[in-house]
């Protein structure tokens, strides 16, 4: 649309999107000179207007400044703001975050396309800039990456566009508004416009410039449009490149292409081309031969120099390109890549600093692109809008498979409370939303089409389905046959099936998937969104990916999602955390929905990643007592770039050590042996370790960093039995009160309450452990999971049993080398349920645990069978033989392996967002309590290993918690051994339980033993 005043009524009309904007184009670099182009620096034709800006909020359209553009008007006295960035976290409006509902609902009764009058908040900008030397005689443009929602434009008084797409670039022409000297430009950014309608993401709800700004020029012959097309011959080895180019400029016409290939080391392969350019247009086609193949695990870029010259000869112009031989296509219902079938392991990607929200930066990105591929990550799903341009160059690069997501989510118009109801769904079939739905797709398309990583583009997210949606997938496969098409809302509307290409579900439970897989499907099946990571999660992740090698129609999933979206704000005391939504006072919110990332907001890996490292990784290692097995699902690269190391740690220490060399082709399989003589070992548990790392450093990793691993757990049986040392054992001396039961072996001290009906005291070397006595425990903090699953009402009556437990009876007996009490306990959750406690004191000073359930029918799941109790909190140091080195739980524990680990017990907490369960081993060998000189006591497990969790606070404490700040000053360690807890879960976080054999039945018996003793 063309115009040359601005309308406010535009904001409102679903048929104005762009007035004035430039056609979208490809994302490419160019330059002057070769050498400028192989440096690939910064753009001399460019000129960068991030930074400081002058600024002006008013809270809605009729407060605003609306004549601050003209050139006499004056912004002294206004305050500045940092461009890019949001409005509303450099200290304007209201921050807020919100899922699936509209930011308005219950503020305003509103349908689509009507806007909220009240609350839409103007940020009005004002920039000046003077021209850089030697642009006078040029064209200018002005690019602006990323404005939301809305914006209007003004150049020295004078009006010059206006853009909505959040996150595609606007682009204008500035030419015929420059003036000598200063120049004043002036940008009105609205909070709210039609296109807010259209992007009901989950996210953050903010406005502003946020990504760059930058004015540019071209050259007299410049190419304003760059598509990069390659194709592999059915062997997959032999490549063609296919370039199509627009050219502007007064000198285009009678200008002169050429193109020259180079690989990645620099070597120039062949120059071709040489053709005038006819009409504006070029088309240049050339065959390679065998050429080296893209993909996420050898992403060999080619180096492409397009130059530009005019009609005398004179080089104008040179565009780098990089180019990835690769092809993407669907044989037999199946996806593949360059002719193998892919399985995407995959996450789902915002864009997000807990300071600058989504003006994220280059830095975060690097960490971003090194953090993914270390943990064996191959693909990103740019949820749910395309990211910046830098973001897929990384992908090029470090190699990742990308599913370019438009901006698009109208989840409110369709989906409430969970039920879908689409009365009023946007666009659905609605022909008047076809032009600004469309418009949304080409930007996509137009800018990001040279980027080899981009395998698949998605027609946006949770928007239902329709007429309009397949329209736009109809576009993509006619713009770009190269590439497949993606949409999940078609599960909820199948009128458009063809829409997507492949069938794609969110947090579709595994038994559905395989209900799927099963029905002989005309679709290959991906999970564009599974494993919710809201908080302690990802339990059960092991049965996704188990399903890649039983289906070849199952092709992988993202996991929902990369990092938490929370915001550091300051408590009442002036201490920073991590807020959430509600926090900042935002009604309506989805509160703490925003945190459901494998790495915290602040960029520190979570727990979680444990778990996904090892079930994303490629190569499977197989230990055993004799060798390792290697299957290598690498669909290409071998086993060259690293190194094996292996090693044989007994109880957890090591006794041998070792590294191979080993290639392994891909696809295929090895066996290795090991020199572990494993006959000839004395007895005791045994672990295999064996681990691929890297010989060299990559761009994603360091030198020696683990890319692969497997362990094998054996018990050597001993031909001797170890003689008892006498020197270890004492009398042990009973004394027996009204009210106390004492009994000491030794420099240990033991006390029993018969009022209390538990151990009160047990002295170690004179050194109290029991600060608060053992109690039994069937309560954990509930995760966000367990939230989601209402177990506070579903499964409540444990935190009462756990709160109140009363002794019915005690009984002992002494014997020449034990003391034994046993302690049996009726709980108010049932009559028929007893617990007994069991002490055993012995002659070697040891106190052994024992600790029965025995249940009834009708009661509901136990969340967990312990025992807790609380220590000294100078006891600050645990040390662990299990399985670590980070948390794990029965369905989370895969990518746990056995060994010594260490940690101070405040670590042991996850910096969740909301207080949680957090910090439990499984396997638990024995723990060690330590204060810092090394002082403390010894768990040992005893018929089998154990759960151990020990933390600074209950699970009370952390029940009662909504923020971290909330958690009161620490005064004790908390111990709790465990039989058996419960799994996290995470096939979602609204009500998908825990799978059956990771929850714990009530109506059985159950019982678990451990030892305290002195180190």
């Amino acid at each position: 649309m063309k115009a040359t005043q601005a309308d406010i009524n535009w904001l409102g009309n679903v048929s104005v999107f762009e007035v004035n904007r430039l056609n979208a184009y490809s994302d490419h670099r160019y330059y002057s000179t070769m050498e400028e182009a192989q440096a690939a620096g910064t753009m001399k034709m460019r000129y960068d207007l991030n930074g400081t800006w002058k600024f002006n909020y008013a809270i809605r359209p009729d407060c605003r400044p609306e004549l601050f553009y003209q050139s006499d008007y004056s912004s002294e006295g206004w305050d500045d703001i940092e461009v890019p960035g949001h409005i509303q976290l450099q200290g304007y409006g209201q921050i807020q975050y919100v899922n699936t509902q509209y930011p308005w609902d219950g503020l305003n009764e509103l349908r689509p396309p009507a806007l909220p009058q009240d609350k839409n908040a103007v940020g009005s900008y004002i920039r000046t800039f003077h021209l850089p030397s030697g642009w006078q005689n040029n064209p200018v443009f002005i690019s602006f990456q990323g404005v939301e929602s809305a914006f209007y434009v003004w150049l020295n008084g004078q009006f010059v566009g206006y853009g909505e797409d959040s996150f595609t670039p606007s682009d204008f022409d500035l030419t015929p508004f420059l003036q000598d000297g200063e120049n004043k430009l002036a940008v009105e950014v609205y909070q709210r416009s039609t296109g807010s309608w259209l992007e009901d993401q989950d996210f953050w709800r903010f406005s502003g410039i946020f990504r760059d700004v930058y004015l540019y020029t071209v050259p007299a012959a410049h190419i304003r449009d760059l598509r990069v097309v390659t194709d592999l011959d059915p062997s997959y080895t032999n490549g063609t490149l296919n370039l199509d180019l627009k050219l502007e400029g007064k000198a285009a016409a009678g200008a002169r292409v050429e193109a020259e290939l180079r690989d990645a080391e620099g070597n120039a392969l062949r120059t071709f081309g040489g053709v005038e350019v006819t009409n504006g247009l070029v088309s240049l086609r050339e065959e390679f031969g065998k050429v080296n193949l893209w993909s996420a695990e050898i992403p060999y870029l080619y180096r492409l120099y397009i130059r530009v010259y005019d009609a005398a000869g004179q080089l104008v112009e040179v565009v780098p390109q990089s180019v990835g031989f690769r092809k993407f296509e669907m044989i037999d219902k199946v996806m593949h890549i360059n002719g193998k079938r892919i399985v995407f392991k995959g996450v789902n990607r915002h864009e997000f600093n807990p300071r600058r929200g989504r003006a994220i930066t280059k830095e975060d990105m690097l960490w971003d692109v090194r953090t993914i591929k270390q943990n064996n990550m191959n693909a990103v799903r740019t949820s749910h809008y395309p990211n910046q341009s830098l973001w897929y160059e990384l992908c090029d690069e470090y190699g990742l498979y990308v599913i370019d997501e438009m901006n698009l989510e109208t989840h409110g118009s369709w989906q409430k409370l969970g039920a879908v109801e689409p009365s009023w769904v946007i666009p659905g079939d609605k022909p008047e939303w076809h032009d600004i739905v469309m418009d949304r797709a080409v930007s996509m398309v137009e800018r990001d089409k040279n980027h080899p990583s981009i395998l698949i583009w998605s027609c946006g997210n949770e928007s239902h389905g329709g007429e309009v949606i397949y329209k736009v997938s109809q576009y993509f496969k006619s713009a770009d046959p190269t590439r497949l098409v993606h949409y999940e809302g078609v599960f909820h509307d199948r009128r458009f099936d063809e829409t997507s290409d492949m069938e794609s579900r969110m947090y579709a439970k595994p038994a559905d998937i395989e209900e799927f897989l099963n029905a002989n499907p005309t679709k290959p099946y991906i999970s564009c969104e599974y494993m919710h990571a809201m908080g302690n999660s990802i339990g059960g992740m092991h049965k996704y990916t188990e399903l890649e090698d039983k289906y070849p129609m199952y092709q992988g999933g993202f996991i929902w999602d990369y990092i938490d979206q929370s915001i550091y704000k300051k408590d009442r005391y002036g201490k920073e955390y991590l807020a959430y939504g509600g926090d900042f006072g935002d009604r309506p919110s989805d509160y703490s929905f925003c945190g459901n990332g494998i790495v915290h907001a602040d960029r520190k890996v979570t727990a979680k990643m444990q778990e996904v490292k090892f079930l994303y990784q490629n190569i499977k290692l197989f230990p055993d007592r004799e060798g390792v097995k290697i299957v290598n699902g690498n669909l290409f690269a071998d086993t060259s770039a690293l190194e094996l190391v292996y090693s044989l740690e007994r109880e957890g220490h090591e006794v041998l050590r070792g590294t191979l060399e080993v290639n392994v082709p891909a696809q295929s399989e090895k066996t290795v042996s090991l020199p572990l003589d494993a006959d000839t070992l004395a007895g005791g548990e045994y672990a295999v370790n064996a681990a691929f790392v890297l010989k060299e450093a990559t761009l994603w990793a360091d030198k020696g960093d683990e890319v692969a691993f497997g362990q094998f757990i054996f018990t050597q049986d001993s031909a001797a039995t170890a003689a008892e040392d006498l020197n270890l054992t004492n009398d042990i001396q009973v004394v027996e009160g009204d009210v106390n039961i004492g009994v000491r072996v030794g420099q240990t001290h033991v006390l029993f309450s018969k009022a209390f009906g538990t151990l009160v005291s047990l002295k170690l070397s004179g050194r109290e452990t029991i600060a608060q006595p053992p109690a039994p425990l069937f309560w954990r903090a509930t995760t966000d999971n367990d939230k989601g699953t209402a177990m506070g009402f579903e499964l409540g009556a444990w935190y009462a049993a756990s709160l109140l437990p009363r002794c019915a009876e005690w009984k002992a007996e002494q014997k020449p080398d034990q003391y034994r009490i046993e302690f049996t306990y009726k709980l108010n959750i049932s009559a028929d349920v007893q617990v007994k406690v069991t002490y055993t004191v012995r002659a070697d000073g040891s106190v052994h645990v024992h600790n029965a359930y025995k249940g009834t029918a009708g009661l509901p799941d136990l969340p967990i069978h312990a025992l807790s109790f609380k220590t000294s909190p100078e006891y600050g140091n645990v040390e662990w033989l299990a399985m670590g080195p980070e948390e794990n739980y029965a369905d989370r524990a895969f990518g746990a392996r056995l060994g010594i680990h260490g940690s101070k017990v405040a670590d042991t907490v996850a910096p969740y967002l909301v207080p949680q369960e957090s910090g439990n081993r499984t396997g638990v060998r024995w723990a060690k309590l330590m204060d810092d000189a090394g002082r403390g006591f010894k768990i040992e497990a005893s018929a089998a290993p154990v759960e151990l969790n020990v933390s600074p606070y209950t699970a009370f404490e952390l029940e009662n918690a909504q923020h971290v700040y909330e958690l009161p000053p620490v005064h004790y360690t908390v111990v709790t051994v465990a039989g058996k807890q419960m799994g996290v879960g995470g096939d979602d976080s609204w009500g998908a339980p825990v799978h059956p054999e990771y929850r714990i039945a009530s109506d059985g018996e159950l019982e678990f033993e451990f030892v305290i003793r002195s180190l």
